[in-house]
């Protein structure tokens, strides 16, 4: 599984909607229920789902799915 696959079923969880597509200028916008909290519930569900920790202010800088994907990415591969 990819990590926009891995991405896509963290999000239909957390948003409970199995008809979430991602794309990478997916935002809060695009995403019913999308809050505050709704994105701090998605973060940890995130970090738990690649066993990766950001920072708070990597939090604060995402502006879409595609700039998340992009550091999960980025910190999976410094795991290997």
């Amino acid at each position: 599984m990819n990590i926009w696959d891995r991405m896509t079923k963290v999000f239909r969880t957390v948003f409970q909607d199995e008809t979430i597509v991602l794309n990478p200028s997916t935002t809060s916008d695009d995403v019913e229920g999308w809050d505050s909290l709704s994105y701090i519930n998605l973060i940890i569900a995130i970090e738990i789902e690649f066993g990766i920790e950001f920072k708070q202010k990597e939090i604060q800088s995402f502006a879409n799915v595609g700039e998340l994907e992009k550091r999960i990415e980025e910190k999976c591969a410094k795991n290997l």
